[in-house]
């Protein structure tokens, strides 16, 4: 069958590999994918936005296959258009995809089905006024939260009414894009964890969990990003804490989203990777925020210990058939790190060249995702903030880490930037 895949980060590179792997798959294309995509995969430049063209070439080149890796894609709703154009789509159509594309959405769904959540207050741009009234009898620290997607960094942790005044002046300003609500929670003292499932709109299947690490300096200090790094397992999981985030978060919230579309009894409504970032306090998990897609780098650090073939899951997912899939996984701890250009989050160069790359030669349990890069002129490029991503499997994350350093070390990209402590909670 031929595939195709929706994006262009880390996580679409390591959708690809393990698509790539599987016997079904004899082509696969991406949109507009990088340079590690395009060595097994054939890159196609097209306007996303224009779903009538991105049709088009899917029933041109007989693509059997859609999978949607980021998150715009989806809240613009692709997988409603193609499915009404009888295309089979991997992904949440565009109502469930409010539980990303909107905070505020995805709060007053936890109000109403009662979802261990942080408290809140929302606040419209026409009245941000009230919302500088509110953080200046407000306790601290607080979050304070873009409304609409930002790339994983519209998060502000602020101590003071001066931080938080800045983060709402910004955020109304459109420093993450059009935002015309801000959400300000109260601070949730306790530790991250992501969790994620799968489903077929009737039954649901645990896949795995993660720490990512957001922030961009040692210690998880400085300013937000897309992610620098992350490891799997959490070190948090267990029977009686996955058992309370089934309970308490997910099937709520799928009940929720299943009542809103007013779906079959037995039907969840809910199609695709659903990723839950939670804090957890005293092994109680309450929900920070949803994305409807597999997590970057979670996505990188979980894939690789994914031994079951990946395009029976797509394919089970579509046709309402996961409950006859088993879903098996390597035994090994597996930990990623992001090669960064430096400057990023803020400025930084694009279009240097890296490289290298080929010199490094990789064992089974060693993987190389790029993220931010191009090909051009038969060389390899940077694109973007997130560069490359380095995932080990090993016995211990220890070294797991220890190996990912040296892969980073060895290929000496001098524009680079890394943390060397992705996973210090959990490598003592």
């Amino acid at each position: 069958m031929i595939i195709g895949i929706i994006g262009s980060g880390g996580r679409e590179h390591a959708i690809c590999k393990k698509i790539f792997k599987s016997e079904k798959v004899k082509k696969i294309y991406c949109f507009p994918g990088n340079a590690g995509t395009n060595e097994i995969a054939e890159n196609v430049e097209i306007d996303l936005s224009n779903f009538n063209k991105l049709k088009e070439f899917i029933i041109n080149k007989k693509i059997s296959l859609i999978v949607v890796g980021p998150e715009k894609p989806l809240v613009d709703g692709i997988v409603d258009y193609l499915e009404n154009n009888n295309i089979k789509v991997f992904g949440p159509n565009k109502i469930a995809s409010q539980l990303e594309g909107s905070k505020t959405f995805t709060k007053m769904l936890c109000k109403k089905y009662k979802i261990p959540t942080a408290s809140f207050e929302i606040f419209e741009i026409k009245k941000k006024n009230h919302a500088f009234n509110f953080v200046d009898s407000a306790n601290f620290p607080m979050v304070i939260k873009a409304d609409g997607l930002a790339a994983g960094k519209g998060v502000y942790i602020c101590q003071n009414k001066t931080e938080a005044k800045t983060a709402i002046k910004e955020i109304f300003e459109g420093k993450f894009g059009l935002a015309d609500k801000v959400l300000i929670e109260e601070f949730l003292q306790g530790e991250e964890m992501s969790y994620f499932i799968v489903s077929d709109g009737k039954t649901i299947k645990c896949f795995g969990t993660a720490q990512d690490h957001k922030r961009v300096l040692e210690g998880d200090k400085g300013k937000n990003t897309g992610g620098m790094g992350a490891y799997s397992p959490s070190r948090l999981i267990n029977s009686n804490l996955e058992k309370k985030i089934l309970d308490k978060i997910i099937k709520p919230t799928l009940k929720g989203i299943k009542e809103m579309k007013k779906f079959n009894d037995d039907d969840l409504s809910y199609k695709g990777f659903l990723y839950a970032g939670l804090m957890i306090v005293n092994n109680e998990p309450y929900l920070i925020e949803y994305n409807v897609r597999m997590g970057d780098p979670e996505c990188q650090t979980i894939l690789p210990k994914l031994k079951s073939d990946i395009v029976d899951i797509f394919l089970a997912c579509c046709e309402h058939k996961l409950h006859l899939t088993n879903i098996e996984w390597y035994e090994e701890k597996s930990l990623c790190i992001v090669l960064c250009s430096k400057g990023y989050p803020e400025k930084y160069n694009n279009n240097l060249v890296i490289e290298n790359l080929n010199k490094i030669n990789l064992e089974s349990n060693e993987f190389i995702y790029h993220a931010g890069t191009k090909t051009k002129q038969n060389k390899i490029y940077s694109n973007g903030g997130r560069v490359l991503n380095f995932t080990v499997l090993s016995n211990n994350f220890k070294k797991s880490r220890d190996r990912a350093i040296q892969l980073i070390k060895k290929l000496n990209w001098q524009n680079g930037y890394f943390r060397t402590d992705i996973g210090y909670k959990v490598i003592k």
